[in-house]
């Protein structure tokens, strides 16, 4: 049955159209949060910091360096999944879907998805980056021309609200989460996110996950510490915004980059080390660092089929169809809540 946009939605900050852009909404995920997240973060006996605070304009610009590196497998690899099986996804998913993207800092993923499906009837983009979303979406906007486009700044660690919009009845939302960001999340994270989505997709939708699969450890480690030293540079980003955006004092030479396996949990982990005793200060609060003490920026959760499915068991949703590379290194899975 033809679906319409939700009606719960606050129109407070909606701009609509937005330029090129069916809409703009921005739920302005606060710097505030930012501040308060660093500050209980590094409080904590091992000091710690969520990723997403890697996602300013200049961090969400090195990611995608990142993805182009020789050693970062996870775009090389679901890229060729999506063209190999272009046919087979679209069909699974049939026509007339509206598709909502997590995370959309890249339109080059959402590009190829909306090529091959068969006569999708909208596209809304959220990301936490507000002027990188806007970008990317004006220029994908131009190349889409008869699609209509919008986009939300949110954080998808929060309840997100789709706004009343002029975009067309629809099918069926199909969410669209790539990257293997799910990995991020630890177990109840993921859960929770996942529950989230299903509320804001509805009934009878689609979610297609990227999922990163378990693998050599010697792989991962390269990919999560390339030679050309881009990741150590995505990881040190947050210490510039502890600078430059929350006027703290850090001295970004005094850390190191660390990406560690932890097999017990399945993850990888990505630190900042101090290289010798220093401190962070941030509105009042200063923070000494031994030497060799860290920052646990990121978890990179590497799974199973039968890891996946239990995970799948606490939520909604339900695994429809699953995609591999050759290698078997990465899967794109088709979940449904119906």
């Amino acid at each position: 049955m033809p679906q319409t946009m939700p009606q719960d939605a606050s129109l407070d900050a909606l701009q609509a159209p937005y330029g090129s852009l069916a809409f703009f909404l921005d739920h302005k995920p606060a710097l505030a949060n930012f501040r308060t997240d660093l500050i209980e973060g590094l409080s904590k006996t091992q000091k710690s910091l969520a990723p997403k605070y890697f996602y300013d304009e200049a961090g969400s610009k090195i990611f995608e360096e990142i993805t182009r590196l020789e050693a970062y497998y996870p775009t090389r690899m679901e890229r060729a999944i999506f063209i190999d099986n272009a046919d087979d996804i679209a069909a699974t998913i049939g026509p007339n879907a509206a598709v909502l993207e997590y995370g959309a800092g890249s339109p080059d993923k959402i590009r190829r998805l909306l090529k091959s499906l068969q006569d999708p009837a909208a596209f809304v983009a959220m990301d936490i980056s507000g002027d990188h979303l806007i970008e990317g979406m004006s220029a994908l906007s131009d190349e889409f021309e008869d699609l209509p486009i919008g986009a939300i700044c949110a954080d998808f660690f929060e309840p997100l609200e789709i706004p009343i919009t002029p975009l067309p009845a629809f099918e069926r939302w199909l969410g669209f989460f790539p990257g293997s960001t799910i990995g991020n999340f630890s177990p109840d994270e993921a859960a929770a996110f996942l529950t989230r989505a299903d509320e804001t997709l509805g009934e009878d939708a689609l979610l297609l996950l990227g999922v990163d699969l378990y693998k050599d450890e010697d792989v991962l480690h390269r990919a999560y510490d390339d030679p050309e030293g881009v990741t150590a540079a995505f990881n040190k980003n947050v210490l510039r915004r502890i600078q430059t955006q929350l006027g703290g004092e850090v001295c970004l030479s005094d850390f190191t980059h660390e990406a560690r396996f932890n097999k017990e949990q399945s993850r990888i982990e990505m630190h900042l080390k101090a290289k010798a005793p220093t401190q962070i200060t941030v509105s009042g609060h200063s923070f000494a660092f031994q030497e060799g003490e860290t920052i646990h920026t990121e978890n990179s959760y590497k799974y199973t089929f039968p890891m996946l499915e239990a995970l799948l068991e606490k939520t909604p949703w339900r695994l429809q169809s699953a995609w591999t590379d050759k290698k078997e290194w990465f899967a794109a899975c088709l979940l449904s809540n119906s």
